[in-house]
C-alpha cells in the first residue's frame, strides 16, 4: 500500500516531462566544433554566434509541420502498356 503513492508520483512525473519535450528550429554549430539546439529563432542563433564564428541550421529533428499523421497516397498505376 505504502508502494502505491510513490509510484503514482513518478508515473505522473514521467508523463508531464514526456509531454513537454520538443526539437527546437535552430542548432548553432559553432567553428569549435560543439553543437548547441536551443534557439527558437533564426536571429537568437545567429546572436549567439556574433564574435565567435560559427553557422546556423535548421534542427534536422524538428518537425514543425507534422500533424501526427501519416499520409498514404495512392499513386494510380496503368500497367494495360498495349491498349
Amino acid at each position: 500500500m505504502r508502494a502505491i503513492l510513490p509510484a503514482t508520483t513518478l508515473l505522473i512525473a514521467l508523463l508531464l516531462a514526456g509531454a513537454a519535450a520538443q526539437a527546437v528550429p535552430w542548432c548553432a554549430h559553432y567553428s569549435t566544433g560543439l553543437n548547441d539546439c536551443a534557439f527558437y529563432s533564426y536571429r537568437q542563433c545567429r546572436t549567439a554566434l556574433s564574435g565567435v564564428g560559427g553557422i546556423c541550421l535548421q534542427n534536422g529533428f524538428e518537425a514543425p509541420y507534422w500533424t501526427g499523421q501519416v499520409v498514404h497516397r495512392r499513386h494510380r498505376r496503368d500497367y494495360d502498356y498495349y491498349h
